[in-house]
């Protein structure tokens, strides 16, 4: 026996050697085992034979007053047919096996309703049980959602039709289905009936909920149609490509090692369509978006929650931007400061090394801001104390007020897992504040701090208060992806509903002391959920040192942008090795040309730890955005208050164009500078100009709407600005502390146009202005100064 183990043994290792698959695929993938942390497919248990299945069959009453019902669910069990030696899973209805008989429907009606928030968002909702939950606080919305009474109610033949000025809702009866329309009347998306399988040999489930019969609980899957061409975007920091169809999405908040998997730090339950329609799932519990992967033309929407309560957006990607951050929240403004340069690595060790690298960054001249202090402050590397280690920081408080006098901010790592040699362990233990197991213990070694407890959450932001009271300016709020699944929290829920709210309430309880003590909304979070882009700002996680790694880490933040998130960081030139000097390079531009921009991950990451030319080439990129702060916080500023992303995807500004849907490895930073980082060792790329013409930023060389072959400027990456733009500048300074914002220069870039347009921010009063500019005859004049001489504007035409 133990013979045949050790070549069994030997022959798994062998194998394991020569596959591309990993141990933890094999492992998964070879039957029952889940690893922690592992995003669930909830897909898996819509195909179980020994669940029982509800059809959303009819209407069976309905009032068009308030919009609300009762849906009759069909029962139905799963049956294989066998046919020409191919085995096919079909359902069959069900008459009821419940006892007593009489205590339980065959088919049970159950509550449906809509409602109409805005002229563009409508909320349905479904229950799969009698029992209405009593209406909780959502910690997912910054708000209760409005009621509009603009939607017009007509009668129509077996249905009942609302419409408003931007789209309809038709609720047909028998058999029941829901159809979306644009206000020009084009249908958007349709739920899928069983009768809509007589046109095809594939037999789909049809919208349905499943009692499992392994607890007798339910769990939601609607069914919506996809049409051709359609694609879908969005669903939170996804690394894959940007249009899902094709694609089945866990939501399921993980942590991937990087931003090369399927798997995501930030999953948020929200998606847009090209046709003009999104979706925002309100649920924390977990999703497995089906968006055409097995059959394509239906998307398939698996949620573990027993109850649908799904808002409707309908418009371009802009106004439903809007709209789902109204609901969920949008990002506030960050402090200038932030928007400049982080200098970091892991880690960082002492007092002595924070001084040299801030004085480095001042002896190079590159522009910084912010010193980062990761796992390696505290005596022990990783032991999170909330202490400065003794032997390695004489006195913090000295060092930090220092570093500001010289205009750098500090910040510091920390996270929320305390093992048992914490100090903290015990404390955190007998005072109840981590997440329990069913016997009241710990579902893990650690103690995993529960924020849904008040207690919990007091003891925490006391001690992180003592760290902002000293001066320091940021925390970095690192992890988050691992509150256990089958946790009991304080709130009452247990993991189910709470693991993907568990980067939420940990991203809030950060964002709040440190407002209230600062005065400032600023977090660098890693893991997010839908409501986080309250509190930025959020990183990308921990890239590899590859071309792949810098393509997954621009898909990501793309695709962030399209959940609602103004704001988005990433580790300039990878974290996991030594970022190769030809990477890091072509990194630069990218990372600097991002809302924020820091360089990060395993030493060196410090230029001049490479060579003079690579310090160089650091410092421009720096220096490129320092001068460019005014048009950077203008157009945050611009992002706070529509719910659009810095780094923004071509198809965003350019809805009407099919070509800029295609695009992923280019972005728009902002509503007028073009970027397309050189994703591969390379001096030239092909790039997708959408209409008008482009002005290269670096050149000034004029480029036409269509596929161009364009070289890189000194600078290496292609930079283009939209023609009849005008792009403020600033004089250079080493912080942002010693900048002169009573002095801004105005760049126009305009090929032929008779007017050109920017926009303005000035940190002093945070309001948002438009200038306009006109061309009178040589010269380009302000219209209207909107500070009326208290700046003093200059312009500079690029292309004379």
């Amino acid at each position: 026996m133990k013979k045949y183990m050790s070549v069994g043994l030997i022959a798994l290792f062998f194998m394991l050697l020569s596959s591309p698959v990993s141990v933890a695929q094999l492992h998964i993938n070879g039957g029952s085992s889940y690893l922690m942390n592992q995003a669930k497919d909830v897909s898996t248990d819509f195909g179980d034979f020994t669940n029982i299945f509800f059809f959303a069959d009819k209407l069976s009453n309905f009032d068009p007053v308030s919009a609300s019902g009762k849906i009759e669910w069909k029962r139905n069990t799963l049956y294989t047919r066998q046919a020409f030696n191919t085995n096919a899973v079909l359902p069959q209805n069900l008459r009821m096996l419940d006892f007593p008989e009489t205590a339980y429907d065959n088919n049970p009606q159950l509550k449906f309703s809509v409602e109409f928030v805005t002229p563009r968002t409508l909320r349905i909702r479904m229950l799969t049980t009698p029992v209405e939950q009593k209406e909780a606080e959502s910690v997912m919305l910054v708000k209760t959602p409005g009621k509009d009474n603009s939607w017009k109610y007509s009668a129509v033949k077996g249905g009942h039709l609302y419409k408003s000025i931007y789209g309809s809702i038709l609720i047909e009866e028998n058999p029941w289905r829901i159809i979306l329309k644009d206000a020009a009347g084009k249908q958007l998306t349709d739920t899928w009936r069983w009768k809509d399988n007589d046109s095809t040999q594939v037999k789909n489930l049809p919208f349905n909920f499943i009692k499992r019969g392994s607890d007798n609980s339910r769990s939601i899957n609607p069914v919506f149609t996809l049409s051709p061409g359609e694609k879908i975007v969005g669903c939170g920091e996804s690394f894959t490509s940007l249009n899902k169809v094709g694609q089945k999405v866990n939501l399921f908040v993980t942590d991937p090692q990087g931003p090369e998997t399927d798997q995501m730090y930030k999953p948020i339950p929200f998606f847009m369509s090209n046709r003009g329609y999104g979706m925002f799932m309100h649920t924390s519990a977990p999703v497995t978006c089906d968006f055409g992967a097995t059959y394509t033309g239906i998307n398939k929407l698996f949620m573990a929650d027993e109850a649908l309560d799904l808002f409707v957006f309908f418009g371009e990607p802009k106004d439903i931007l809007d709209e789902y951050t109204s609901l969920t929240g949008k990002s506030p403004m960050p402090p200038l400061w932030s928007f400049g340069t982080w200098m970091s690595r892991i880690t960082y060790f002492s007092e002595a090394e924070g001084y040299d690298v801030a004085k480095n960054l001042r002896k190079y001249k590159i522009p910084a801001d912010v010193i980062h202090f990761d796992t390696g402050w505290f005596e022990t590397d990783w032991q999170c104390d909330y202490q400065f280690a003794p032997s390695r920081f004489s006195n913090p408080e000295k060092m930090i007020k220092d570093l500001r006098e010289d205009g750098f901010h500090i910040s510091l790592w920390q996270l929320t897992y305390f093992t048992p040699k914490n100090k903290y362990f015990s404390e955190i233990v007998d005072k109840g504040m981590n997440v329990k197991n069913a016997n009241g213990g710990m579902p893990y070694e650690d103690a995993v701090l529960d924020f849904s407890n008040p207690q919990t959450v007091a003891w925490y932001q006391d001690k992180l208060a003592g760290l902002l009271k000293m001066g320091v300016g940021a925390i970095k709020v690192d992890f988050g992806e691992a509150a256990p699944l089958n946790g009991f929290y304080a709130s009452g829920k247990g993991g189910l509903y709470e693991h993907n709210l568990y980067p939420l309430r940990y991203n809030k309880t950060v964002a709040d002391v440190t407002s209230k003590v600062n005065n400032e909304h600023i977090i660098w979070a890693r893991s997010a959920w839908a409501g986080s882009q309250r509190y930025p700002i959020h990183w990308g996680g921990d890239a590899a040192n590859t071309d792949i790694g810098m393509q997954g880490t621009l898909r990501g933040g793309l695709s962030l942008g399209l959940s609602g998130f103004s704001f988005w960081s990433h580790d300039i030139g990878g974290f996991v090795q030594k970022s190769p000097e030809e990477l890091y390079r072509r990194w630069l531009p990218f990372g600097f040309l991002t809302s924020h921009s820091r360089a990060h991950g395993a030493p060196p990451k410090e230029p001049w730890l490479y060579n003079e030319s690579f310090t160089k080439a650091f410092r421009e990129s720096a220096e490129m955005k320092y001068i460019l702060m005014p048009y950077v916080y203008a157009q945050a500023k611009n992002c706070t208050e529509k719910g659009l992303p810095m780094v923004r995807a071509l198809f965003v500004e350019f809805p009407d164009d099919p070509g800029a849907w295609l695009v992923e490895d280019q972005y728009m930073f902002g509503n007028d500078i073009m970027v397309a980082p050189l994703m591969e060792n390379g001096s030239q790329r092909n790039v997708y100009l959408p209409s008008g013409k482009w002005i290269d930023y670096q050149s000034g060389k004029i480029y036409q709407s269509g596929w161009n072959k364009i070289s890189v400027g000194h600078i290496p990456a292609v930079i283009l600005v939209r023609d009849g733009s005008v792009i403020p500048h600033i004089a250079l300074a080493q912080s942002t502390d010693k900048m002169d914002w009573s002095k801004l220069e105005l760049s126009v870039y305009s090929s032929d146009a008779k007017q050109a347009k920017g926009l303005l921010c000035i940190p002093a009063d945070n309001l948002l202005k438009e200038v306009i500019l006109t061309n009178e005859g040589s010269k380009w004049l302000v219209k209207d100064n909107p500070y009326q001489g208290k700046i003093k504007l200059t312009v500079n035409s690029i292309i004379k």
